[in-house]
C-alpha cells in the first residue's frame, strides 16, 4: 500500500515532464521523426496545445512517415480543419481502397466476405468533443508518434493487424477557446488553487462548438458541420471500435466502460455489446491502468441509451464505442482530495487508455469482425420479426421540413422511396434496421428510470412529422438525394399583390429577406381563398401579402427582389391579379395586417444556459439569415433596449436587481415582444412581470414520511426530474404564435420542471398538454397526472402595449426542433401583433 501511495503521489507530482513518462516501454523510435516535443517546443502537458499546432505536427508526420496519411473530414462553423491521420504499416496504406472494400463486405447482410486473417482491423481512436476536457488531444499526439515512430515489437505487431484512424480533435473551436483560456491564466509556478481564475472559465466556456452546441449529443441530430463530416466519414468506413475521451469533475478518479444497465426496456443494442464486449476491454483496462496505480471505477454512472453519443452511436453501427472519462485538472494542476492533479497526469490515463484499445482490438480481432458481421445480419432477422414493415410519412403543407426530415435519414445511410404524391416510405427491412426504429420507435416501458440524458429520442416527432407503421411496404422509386426534394414553381410576375404560404418552414426566412430589402408584407389574420395566375388557391392564417403598388419600389423591382427571395428559399409564392377573394377576407381587409421587420437582442452570459441561447442564435444564424444581438448580462444595465422590438430570455438564473427588472418591464410595456423559454417564463412569473401563475400541488405536510435507504438518495431524486421526454400539446390554430401549422396536435419536447398554470384570460393560452400527452420518455406518473396534465405549455400575457411569450418548453432543443421552431419564429415576426383582448 506504501508502495501505491508513494507512485500516486510520483503520478499526481508536477515533476516527469519528459517524454519517457509517456512512452519509455516503447523505445527506439525512429530518429528522423520529431517527437510532440520536439515539434512544439515543450513538453506534453507543460502547456495546452492549439489546435492548429495539433495539425501541423500530424500533417509533418504524414509528410516524413509512410505509415501515415492525412484527410481532411470537414471544417468548423470558425473554419478550423477537421482531419483524420490514418496510421498503418505501408503495404496497408498503399491498398487501403481495396481493404476498405473488403472490411464493408462486413457490414452487407447478404455478401459473403473472406475470412478476416488477412485482413486489417478498422480502429477509429477519436478525442476532445468537448473542448473543455483538453487531455485526451495531447494523448493524441502522443498516440500519433507512438504508432508512426516506434520500432518496438509490439506497436509494429499491432500495424501488421489494425488501421487507426486517429481524429485528434473533434470539437476545434471548443477546445481553442479553452487553450486560449488554461494558456493564458498559466501561472509560473503553477497555482493549484481550484478557485484561480486558471481553473473557471467565463460563460459559455469551451465545452461547446461556436454555437455553443454539445457535440457529444450530435451524432444522432447532425445540426453542426464536425458531425455532418464525422458522420460522412464513418459511413465510409463503419470502424471496429471507436474510442470517445471524456473529462469530469476534478475530484473523481477515472472511469470507462462497462457502463451502469441500459435504462430501455427493450434495448435495440445488443446486449453482447453492451455486456460482453465493453467488460471484455474493460479487463484489459482495468489491468492497463493497475500498472501504473490509477484508480477507477466502472458500472456505476453513465449510460448509452441515447443513441447519440460518441460512444452510443457506433453500437449501433456493428461496431463497438468506448466512453473514457478522466478527472480533470482544468488547468495545469489542481488541488483534490488526493493531493494534486496535472495535467501531465491525465493525459497519461488517456494516452495509457488509447494504446491499451489498440491491444484489446488487435487481440480479439476475429471476434470483433464475426460480431460486425452477426450484427448487421440481425438487423434483416429482427426486422423480418416485426409486424412493422415500413413507416410511411410526409406533410403535403410544408415540404422544406420534410425535405429536412428525409436528409437526416440519408445522412445516417437510411433508406427511403417515394409512396404517393406527398409521401415517402421508410422500410424496416434494410440494414439500418436499428437506426429506423430510433427515428420512429416511441416508448413507455423503462427498466431503469434515471437517465445520464434523453429518455426520448423518436427524431420523427422532432420534425412534427406525420407518420404511420404499416404492416405492408411498397416502395417507390429509391430517393438518394434531398436535391429538389422541395423545388417550387417560379412565380409569376404580378402587377397588384403576390401571396406567400406561411405554412412553409422556410417562410419566416423568406419573409425577413424581403423586408430586408424594402419590402413591406402583411401577414392575414383569417384564412381565404384566392384567384392567382396559376389557380385558385386556399391560403390559412399567417399567409403574407405583398401588394405591389404601395411599396416604395417599382413593380419590376418588386417582382426581382421576390424572385430571387423564392429562388433562395425555395417557398411557393403565387401572382394575384385581384384583392377580391372567393371566400374569407379580401386583401384589404383590416385582417390583413402589415409587418414591420423585427430587431432581436438575447441576453446571454453568466448564469444563462448557453445550451438554449445557442440554439436561438444558431437558429436564426443559419436558418433565417436574420442577425440577433447578443447582449452580455453585465452591460445590460448600460444597454439601450429601445431600438429592439423583441428580447428573448432563454433558461437561466436571472438575479436582476429591481431596477433591472424594471427596465425589462418598462421596454415591454412601450409594446415590444419579451420571448421567455423555461425558466426565464418561471422568473417572469415569480417576479410578477406578468400576471399568470406556475401549477402548484398542495403537499399533505403532516403526513409521515417513510423512511428510505440513504444509499438510494440520488436515484430516488433523480427520477422526479424531467430528463427529456415527447409530450403531445394541443395548439390554438388560430392564435399569430400557431401560424403556420395545420393539426392542433404537436409533440414539444420537455426537460424541465416548469408548470405553467393556464391563463386566466381566455385568448392567452396557446398551447395546453393534451388529454393524453405522453408520446415517448420516461415521466413519473406524479409528474404526468399532477403537474403535466393540468398545465400550459404555451402562454400570451399582456403587459402595458406590449407582451410576453412564455415558452414553458425549450422549441428550439438541440437545433433539431423543426416542429416548433415555428413557435418561436412566430412570436419573433409576428408577436408585434398579438394583442392579449382583456376584461374591462
Amino acid at each position: 500500500m506504501q508502495k501505491l501511495i508513494v507512485l500516486l503521489a510520483c503520478l499526481l507530482g508536477q515533476g516527469l515532464l519528459a517524454q519517457d513518462y509517456f512512452y519509455q516501454k516503447f523505445q527506439p523510435f525512429q530518429p528522423d521523426i520529431p517527437s510532440p516535443e520536439e515539434f512544439l517546443g515543450y513538453g506534453i502537458g507543460e502547456h495546452h496545445t492549439r489546435h492548429d499546432l495539433i495539425v501541423a505536427y500530424f500533417e509533418k508526420l504524414a509528410e516524413v512517415s509512410d505509415r501515415a496519411q492525412i484527410q481532411e473530414y470537414g471544417r468548423t462553423h470558425e473554419g478550423r480543419k477537421l482531419v483524420i491521420l490514418t496510421v498503418g504499416k505501408p503495404t496497408h496504406l498503399d491498398r487501403l481502397a481495396s481493404l476498405k472494400e473488403q472490411h464493408l463486405a462486413f457490414t452487407q447482410p447478404d455478401a459473403r466476405p473472406q475470412p478476416p486473417s488477412e485482413l486489417p482491423l478498422f480502429i477509429n481512436l477519436a478525442y476532445n468533443v468537448h473542448g473543455n476536457e483538453p487531455s485526451s488531444s495531447e494523448a493524441a499526439l502522443l498516440t500519433a508518434y507512438t504508432m508512426v515512430a516506434s520500432e518496438h515489437p509490439e506497436i509494429k505487431g499491432y500495424l501488421e493487424q489494425a488501421v487507426l484512424f486517429i481524429d485528434p480533435a473533434i470539437n476545434p473551436d471548443g477546445r481553442d477557446r479553452h487553450t486560449q483560456w488554461a494558456n493564458t491564466y498559466q501561472g509560473q509556478p503553477l497555482v493549484n488553487d481550484p478557485q484561480d481564475a486558471e481553473h473557471n472559465e467565463y460563460w459559455p466556456g469551451g465545452r461547446t462548438n461556436h454555437y455553443w452546441f454539445d457535440l457529444n449529443r450530435d451524432w444522432l441530430l447532425a445540426i453542426n458541420p464536425e458531425s455532418r463530416g464525422k458522420l460522412n466519414w464513418y459511413h465510409e468506413w463503419y470502424p471496429n471500435v471507436v474510442t470517445d475521451f471524456h473529462e469530469m469533475g476534478t475530484q473523481n478518479t477515472y472511469f470507462f466502460e462497462p457502463m451502469k444497465i441500459n435504462g430501455s426496456a427493450d434495448p435495440i443494442m445488443p446486449d453482447e455489446n453492451y455486456d460482453y464486449l465493453n467488460t471484455l476491454f474493460g479487463n484489459y483496462y482495468a489491468k492497463a491502468l493497475d500498472s501504473i496505480g490509477s484508480l477507477y471505477f466502472t458500472r456505476e454512472v453513465f449510460d448509452g441509451t441515447y443513441p447519440g453519443y460518441g460512444s452510443s452511436y457506433p453500437d449501433l453501427q456493428g461496431g463497438l464505442g468506448l466512453l473514457f472519462e478522466q478527472a480533470s485538472s482544468r488547468g495545469h494542476a489542481q488541488k483534490t482530495a488526493y493531493g494534486e492533479i496535472t495535467f501531465l497526469f491525465t493525459i497519461r490515463n488517456q494516452y495509457v487508455s488509447s494504446i491499451t484499445t489498440v491491444r484489446a482490438a488487435v487481440e480479439n480481432k476475429d471476434y470483433l469482425y464475426d460480431y460486425q458481421q452477426k450484427f448487421f445480419k440481425s438487423a434483416l432477422a429482427n426486422a423480418d420479426k416485426s409486424r412493422i414493415k415500413g413507416y410511411v410519412f410526409g406533410d403535403r403543407y410544408d415540404k422544406n421540413r420534410v425535405r429536412a426530415f428525409i436528409d437526416k435519414l440519408l445522412l445516417h445511410r437510411i433508406k427511403v422511396y417515394k409512396s404517393g404524391a406527398d409521401e415517402y416510405i421508410v422500410p424496416s427491412r434494410q440494414p439500418q434496421y436499428r437506426m429506423v426504429q430510433t427515428m420512429f420507435e416511441t416508448y413507455d416501458t423503462y427498466r431503469d428510470s434515471v437517465f445520464y440524458d434523453a429518455s426520448a429520442w423518436s427524431v420523427a416527432n422532432f420534425y412534427n412529422m406525420k407518420y404511420r407503421p404499416v404492416n405492408t411496404a411498397v416502395l417507390g422509386d429509391a430517393v438518394t438525394s434531398t436535391d429538389g426534394l422541395a423545388s417550387v414553381p417560379a412565380v409569376s410576375r404580378s402587377d397588384y399583390a403576390y401571396v406567400v404560404d406561411w405554412d412553409d418552414y422556410n417562410a419566416p426566412a423568406l419573409l425577413h429577406a424581403l423586408q430586408t430589402q424594402g419590402i413591406v408584407a402583411s401577414s392575414a389574420f383569417k384564412p381565404f381563398t384566392a384567384t392567382t395566375l396559376s389557380g385558385e388557391k386556399d391560403f390559412h392564417y399567417g399567409a403574407l401579402v405583398i401588394p405591389v403598388k404601395p411599396q416604395e419600389k417599382s413593380a419590376e423591382e418588386v417582382y426581382r427582389i421576390i424572385r430571387e427571395a423564392q429562388s433562395k428559399w425555395q417557398v411557393p409564392v403565387f401572382s394575384a391579379p385581384t384583392g377580391l377573394n372567393l371566400k374569407g377576407v379580401d386583401l384589404g381587409s383590416n385582417y390583413i395586417k402589415p409587418l414591420k421587420k423585427p430587431k432581436a437582442a438575447m441576453i446571454i452570459g453568466h448564469g444563462v444556459r448557453s445550451y438554449e441561447a445557442g440554439e436561438v442564435w444558431h437558429l436564426l444564424d443559419t436558418r433565417v439569415s436574420m442577425p440577433i444581438t447578443k447582449i452580455p448580462i453585465r452591460n445590460l444595465d448600460k444597454a439601450s433596449l429601445d431600438q429592439y422590438t423583441v428580447l428573448v430570455m432563454v433558461s437561466g438564473t436571472y438575479d436582476f436587481g429591481p431596477k433591472l427588472q424594471e427596465k425589462i418591464s418598462d421596454w415591454v410595456r412601450k409594446g415590444h415582444t419579451l420571448v421567455t423559454i423555461g425558466t426565464a417564463s418561471e422568473w417572469a412569473i415569480k417576479k410578477k412581470l406578468v400576471k399568470e401563475k406556475l401549477t402548484k400541488v398542495a403537499e399533505d405536510t403532516l403526513a409521515a414520511v417513510a423512511r428510505q435507504p440513504y444509499v438510494d438518495a440520488s436515484e430516488n431524486l433523480g427520477k422526479s426530474a424531467v430528463g427529456g421526454i415527447i409530450a403531445r400539446t394541443d395548439i390554438d390554430l388560430t392564435h399569430p404564435l400557431a401560424f403556420g401549422y395545420q393539426d392542433t396536435a404537436i409533440p414539444v419536447y420537455k426537460n424541465n420542471e416548469v408548470w405553467l398554470q393556464p391563463s386566466r384570460n381566455p385568448y392567452a393560452t396557446v398551447g395546453s398538454y393534451a388529454k393524453n400527452p405522453h408520446i415517448d420518455g420516461f415521466i413519473t406518473r406524479d409528474n404526468l397526472e399532477k403537474y403535466m396534465k393540468p398545465s400550459a405549455s404555451l402562454l400570451t400575457s399582456p403587459l402595458g402595449k406590449g407582451r410576453v411569450v412564455l415558452f414553458a418548453d425549450n422549441p428550439n432543443f438541440r437545433g433539431s426542433w423543426y416542429g416548433t421552431n415555428r413557435l418561436f419564429l412566430n412570436a419573433i415576426f409576428l408577436g408585434q401583433h398579438i394583442d392579449i383582448p382583456e376584461k374591462e
